[in-house]
């Protein structure tokens, strides 16, 4: 939801993001270009790639995991 948002904005939407997420009484599906953002956010991560899913697991092992690597605008 971020492309083309100012930043202090999108520091906003994260916030609201977050505390939502943090009520623990739904679900939050997350697509995102901006993979600082996303890694932020994430609890659980998948990519997927022409339609297959090529890289899934936890939010805090994204970036151990090479994916932003995987990810390009």
């Amino acid at each position: 939801p971020t492309e083309g948002i100012q930043p202090s904005i999108i520091k906003d939407i994260g916030r609201v993001i977050r505390m939502l997420a943090d009520r623990g009484d739904m679900a939050i599906v997350l697509c995102e270009q901006y993979y600082d953002f996303a890694e932020e956010l994430a609890d659980d991560y998948l990519v997927m790639e022409r339609g297959e899913v090529i890289a899934r697991g936890l939010g805090k092992d994204m970036e151990a995991n090479g994916v932003r690597q995987l990810v390009a605008i």
